[in-house]
């Protein structure tokens, strides 16, 4: 039997984001929605474009990609549907109302830009090794929820 809400808890489900997961192995590291970046959280769903809602969200699974990897692998994507390959991610951003576009190289070096329309949206996350021998490995993840935070989640302040 499905609890009936009052008016407050009906507008808070409406605010907040649902996420469900469930996998194989009982281990596996899930995604928390409450990993959001603080300017992510702070702005209702309902005033995002869905640019920017899938923009954010994104930026949570690619941070707990980045949580499973060891030191010398990054994260890259691979394109569905299409001979395109594998894209390093090097910067991801937005463009209102519903554009979301990823900058990077592929495996030769090249320098690549996928734009693409919320509506098409799918994004496969693979771990690549890293490209420069450096101590750290590059994880963009975490420097775009920092970018959120520090400009508050304004996209006209960037």
């Amino acid at each position: 039997m499905e609890k009936i809400k009052t008016s407050a808890e009906a507008l808070e489900a409406a605010v907040f984001p649902r996420l469900k997961e469930v996998h194989s192995n009982p281990d596996a590291a899930l995604t928390d929605p409450n990993a959001l970046p603080k300017a992510a959280r702070d702005k209702p769903i309902s005033q995002k474009s869905p640019a920017e809602w899938a923009y954010e969200r994104l930026i949570l699974y690619i941070q707990n990609f980045e949580k499973q990897l060891d030191g010398e692998h990054e994260v890259a994507m691979g394109f569905a549907g299409g001979e395109a390959g594998v894209m390093r991610i090097e910067g991801m951003g937005f463009f209102d109302p519903d554009i979301i576009t990823f900058y990077g190289s592929d495996p030769s070096g090249a320098r690549t830009q996928l734009v693409q329309h919320v509506g098409q949206l799918n994004v496969l996350l693979r771990a690549l090794p890293k490209q420069v021998a450096t101590e750290e490995p590059n994880r963009i993840g975490f420097r775009l929820a920092a970018d959120l935070d520090t400009k508050g989640g304004d996209p006209a302040s960037t």
